[in-house]
């Protein structure tokens, strides 16, 4: 059994492991922890500018669609984001889609009149079993708060988005990883809430039936066998929106990798943008003159992104705190349950 939490793959990571080590990207939190409330927010910003003026290139791909996204439709068929890129809680994705309208719109007043509207980009996984999801208490100012937190020191675990989230039959989260390959970085960060304690597979070892164990023997109820996860990858690599709907399937391969079959009840969405270059809103604007990565070249970023997305699951694992939420749910962290893998070898 391992004592150690193993690191994915051969690629080197960036300096900080995280996707904020790709240039300009900053993530945020916002962090609801009282009594049966246990959620939040977690904001990515692509750049440091404003993103409805200059959109960043981007393409999602669904592995299983039982989600309740929003944006997802028009970053099809433009291929590009307008504003930050915001994890939320299932009943919360209206109110921090009209938050995002409201920043977008306070930035660019003609928006809706003499300007297009924008296109608000929040993704959900459920966080009930241990969030009073009902209790819709994510506001806009929440995400506010998580938007105007965004930095490169991203915390990990039970935190933001992540504060309610389950995976494995443990407590799951905020994750995140980065891996440099071919002089390009690739960044993941993972709202992780999937996943059955019998499929637990850590560094392609299983470790499920032992969690299983475990569990049962501290009296734990019974699992649910559904969830989410939200899979983000940036890069800096110079991606057109059909490259990078490529390297966005490849986070299902680090997925994959955890144990997760993309179950029936599961919400499995991957989005990837790159920072190479953006496109202006304005078309009196010139356009970007990039010369885009060869196909052939490819193949170490496919890798990149499946590293990184494993290496993001077990972060949020390995950080992730023991929650107790409503109705006495309660969720623990996978290294209160096997402290072992806790310790260096």
């Amino acid at each position: 059994m391992h004592t150690s939490m193993p690191r994915i793959g051969g690629l080197p990571a960036g300096p900080s492991d995280s996707i904020a080590d790709v240039a300009g990207v900053t993530v945020g939190h916002c962090t609801l922890a009282q009594d049966a409330v246990q959620t939040g927010v977690t904001v990515i910003r692509p750049h440091a500018g404003d993103p409805y003026c200059d959109k960043v290139p981007a393409a999602a791909t669904v592995l299983n669609g039982f989600g309740k996204s929003v944006g997802l439709v028009q970053v099809d068929e433009l291929g590009v984001l307008e504003t930050p890129v915001a994890l939320t809680n299932t009943f919360s994705v209206g109110a921090v889609a009209q938050a995002q309208i409201r920043a977008a719109v306070a930035a660019n007043p003609e928006i809706g009149r003499a300007l297009p509207t924008v296109n608000p980009l929040v993704f959900e996984c459920n966080d009930g079993y241990l969030n009073d999801i009902q209790r819709m208490a994510v506001e806009g100012r929440h995400y506010d708060a998580a938007l105007a937190g965004a930095g490169q020191d991203i915390a990990q675990g039970a935190v933001g988005a992540g504060r309610g989230m389950s995976s494995f039959g443990v407590k799951g989260g905020i994750g995140t990883a980065s891996r440099m390959a071919d002089g390009y970085c690739v960044g993941a960060l993972v709202l992780a809430n999937f996943g059955t304690p019998e499929s637990l597979t850590v560094g392609g070892q299983l470790l499920g039936p032992e969690l299983v164990k475990r569990l049962a023997q501290a009296d734990t109820t019974a699992q649910p066998e559904k969830g989410s996860i939200i899979m983000i990858l940036a890069t800096d690599a110079p991606l057109d929106a059909r490259q990078l709907r490529r390297l966005s399937l490849r986070a299902g391969a680090g997925l994959a990798r955890t144990g997760s079959v993309f179950g029936h009840g599961s919400g499995d969405i991957a989005l990837a943008f790159s920072t190479a270059y953006t496109v202006p809103h304005q078309a009196d604007q010139p356009m970007p003159a990039v010369a885009m990565l060869h196909e052939t070249r490819l193949d170490p970023l496919f890798r990149a992104a499946a590293d990184s997305v494993e290496q993001a699951i077990l972060h949020a694992l390995w950080h992730a705190a023991t929650v107790q939420g409503r109705d006495g749910h309660c969720r623990r962290a996978l290294l209160d349950v096997m402290p072992e893998l806790g310790k260096t070898a």
